[in-house]
């Protein structure tokens, strides 16, 4: 990649608070612009699924992440600069509110992604029961760190015209920066919410009509032109000449040799995998076969399985009722299949999970007992140590990753619960403890971005290729 500046159209969607409306925006810009013939390349600031869903849904293509906390800065400008170009518009999605990170300094925060990427921000605000107190609020943002690039403010929920149009003038005289649309209080029937913010696209019947109403609110309440002018103006981007990007690949087999088949669980149930991991997979040489515990009676064959996270416990009686896909899956294991699983595979992989009173059997790999809560029982960023030994990672390597989980083990049953990791943030599966070890298997509550931890993906591609060595 070259280290020349490139002139590259992007802008970030921020807001003062999570839940101020700047997904629904962002789909609805996003949409827009597609519609409009352009070639939008979606990314989401955070670690999340849904909402990158919802985006990747919206754009046609998949959507990024660029997490300040997962991944180092030189990583972040060369996956936004190697997935975009100056015929693309880059529309960017913040977390919570602008200035929102994990320490006083906000080093994780969107404010932050933003003067990295030299990026133009855009301002969602909520003024619910708001008029000049909206201006305050965006004086503070721009006063709080002169740096941050806001360029305009969409106002969102407003109560009618005489409503806008005391909040856009107090904004305008007080502040000093255009007001780029005002949207009325939505019907959230099309965008229901869950656990981490919408629903999974798999699961909303409604989809394609939940996007072409958002594309609807940007086209009649957002003044379009005027953002596309915005991202055009942002500086030109390069990466640092020096900058290196940590790298521990491996080089695949040769042409000659058979590709080694990694499988993925791929449904309603385990649906959060970041594009980044399946495409570390497929650089190290893997071929990727997707399958289903919900609608598949048997287990393709492969030398390897990553069970991502995702809802089990909404689908845990038909889990539960796929009894050949189960008993397959745990002979596999028991036979030294290499499997990576996080969150909601982890629970997958257990002997049963309890959801509302009732027991759902499931894989029976592990010998643990999971049960799901009103409230999260793990929720954040998380650090990890390596300090036993594991098939995917060295004793003595930190790892970064991020948890969001309302089950929890609730009983172990085995001699000995071996865990991998030392949680030095997070909660993990027990006592400060994180990474289920059992015959090939590494299964966890963390989730972790390739990019990140760039000796996963070889990790995965090595276990699979001995797995295919002694089982030819």
């Amino acid at each position: 990649m070259t280290d020349q500046p490139v002139d590259l159209p992007r802008i970030i969607i921020s807001a003062l608070r999570g839940g101020a409306g700047k997904t629904i925006l962002s789909l609805g810009i996003i949409g827009y612009w597609k519609k409009q013939g352009r070639y939008v390349a979606p990314f989401k600031k955070g670690p999340d699924y849904i909402d990158a869903g919802w985006l990747a849904l919206a754009a046609g293509q998949p959507c990024y992440n660029l997490d300040t906390y997962l991944l180092d800065p030189p990583v972040i400008k060369k996956s936004l600069l190697s997935r975009t170009n100056s015929d693309t518009i880059a529309v960017i999605e913040g977390n919570r509110g602008l200035y929102d990170g994990i320490d006083m300094a906000g080093t994780t925060s969107t404010a932050e992604l933003a003067k990295l990427l030299l990026t133009p921000v855009v301002l969602c605000i909520d003024c619910t029961k708001s008029t000049r107190t909206a201006a305050a609020a965006v004086l503070g943002c721009l006063m709080f760190d002169p740096e941050t690039p806001i360029k305009g403010v969409i106002l969102n929920r407003v109560s009618g015209k005489r409503h806008e149009q005391m909040v856009q003038k107090s904004i305008e005289y007080h502040c000093g920066i255009p007001v780029l649309g005002a949207v009325p209080r939505l019907d959230s029937e099309h965008f229901p919410e869950r656990h981490m913010g919408l629903v999974p696209t798999p699961e909303h019947e409604w989809a394609y009509q939940s996007l072409e109403s958002a594309v609807q609110t940007a086209r009649k309440y957002l003044e379009m032109d005027w953002l596309e002018q915005i991202a055009n103006e942002a500086p030109a981007l390069a990466l640092e000449p020096d900058s290196a990007i940590r790298s521990d690949s491996v080089c695949p087999a040769g042409p000659s040799a058979r590709k080694i088949r990694i499988g993925i669980l791929r449904d309603a149930a385990f649906q959060f995998y970041y594009p980044e991991n399946l495409e570390a997979l497929a650089n190290e040489g893997a071929e990727l076969v997707y399958f289903s515990p919900l609608s598949d009676s048997s287990i393709v064959d492969i030398d390897a399985l990553y069970i991502g996270g995702g809802f089990p416990e909404t689908h845990a009686g038909q889990l539960s009722e796929n009894r050949m896909f189960r008993q397959q899956l745990k002979t596999l294991a028991e036979n030294g299949l290499p499997i990576y699983a996080e969150c909601g595979g982890l629970m997958y992989l257990g002997q049963e999970l309890i959801v509302d009173g009732q027991t759902y059997p499931m894989a029976g790999v592990l010998p643990a007992t999971f049960g799901l809560f009103k409230r999260p029982q793990g929720h954040g960023y998380t650090q990890l140590l390596v300090d036993r030994t594991n098939p995917f990672f060295p004793v003595g390597t930190e790892l970064k990753g991020h948890e969001f989980h309302y089950s929890k083990m609730l009983e172990y049953r085995g001699n000995d619960c071996h865990t991998a990791f030392n949680m030095q943030r997070g909660v993990g599966l027990t006592e400060n403890r994180d990474g289920f070890c059992l015959h090939s298997i590494l299964a966890t509550y963390t989730h972790i971005h390739a990019l990140g931890v760039p000796e996963w993906a070889p990790a995965m591609t090595r276990n699979a290729r001995l797995y295919r060595q002694r089982n030819p």
